[in-house]
């Protein structure tokens, strides 16, 4: 299930969510437990999980507003074999974008590829381009762009095991940029052949 909608700048994600869908909630309205009626569930080990611009959220959604162009994503998923997911490939182009809790971090493009094949994506990114091997700036997201192979692989963490939201980020893209800037990949974890 796939639901977009736009709310406005300010309220909580817990607020944007309850004008979005229908929500039932647990421990004083702080927990979600079910959306649309798919609810969690400790038997089966899956529940809801939230992300700001790409990163799981590091509060309760009740106490998290909401910045001009956040993009709030609620997943559906087991905790059974990873109860963390820090930081997902799907909300491209966020974080470079809008970052979190309305602090944005220089971003780069680091590329293995001539710079104007990778132009559209620094664009789109609002960020400085550079080859690989070229040092990162302190405390930058970088958008590591390889070859346009068939099979495509996407995916992010977060960089040298700081877990923290808002944390500097890595992305890796091996694929068609066009593909890329066309939203195919929106809204997946990660891709891989």
């Amino acid at each position: 299930m796939l639901l977009v909608k736009q709310v406005p700048a300010g309220v909580s994600a817990m607020e944007a969510l309850q004008r979005a869908a229908k929500v039932e909630t647990r421990y004083g309205g702080r927990y979600v437990q079910s959306i649309n009626g798919l609810a969690g569930s400790l038997d089966a080990r899956r529940d809801w999980f939230y992300f700001v611009n790409g990163y799981e959220a590091d509060r309760g959604a009740a106490d998290y507003r909401l910045h001009a162009g956040d993009v709030e994503w609620w997943d559906y998923r087991s905790w059974k074999n990873a109860m963390r997911v820090p930081v997902v490939a799907g909300a491209f182009p966020e974080p470079f974008l809008h970052g979190y809790d309305g602090t944005r971090r220089p971003a780069v493009v680091v590329t293995t590829q001539p710079f104007a094949y990778a132009q559209p994506v620094a664009r789109r990114l609002h960020a400085r381009l550079l080859n690989a091997g070229d040092s990162i700036p302190k405390g930058a997201n970088a958008f590591y762009l390889g070859p346009p192979l068939a099979d495509a692989r996407f995916e992010a963490r977060i960089d040298k095991g700081d877990s923290a939201a808002g944390a500097p980020m890595r992305m890796l893209f091996i694929g068609h940029v066009d593909d890329l800037l066309s939203g195919r990949y929106r809204y997946r974890y990660e891709v891989r052949p």
